[in-house]
């Protein structure tokens, strides 16, 4: 069973990575190209792939909706406006 799952949870994180890398936008790629990237992922496949996910692409810096207005009513029953003209 180990044989099996050591081997695909190694697979599993080289696609993830490899996606991640090509759907990452140009601008929030570090230290390398995007090209590059790709090459090191695909060629050292584990360490290429850790080294991607810690490195090369950026950190979100919040998580959530983005601040700034707070968001309105969600329904009528929370909406002032609406309920003043019941």
């Amino acid at each position: 069973m180990g044989r099996v799952l050591i081997p695909l949870l190694g697979l599993a994180v080289v696609v993830y990575a490899l996606a991640d890398c090509i759907q990452t936008p140009d601008d929030r790629v570090r230290h390398l190209p995007k090209p590059a990237w790709i090459g090191v992922i695909a060629l050292v496949p584990v360490v290429g792939a850790i080294v991607w996910l810690v490195v090369g692409r950026s950190r979100r810096t919040s998580f959530g909706p983005p601040r700034g207005r707070p968001p309105g009513p969600r329904g009528p029953d929370d909406d002032p406006d609406f309920l003043r003209g019941l």
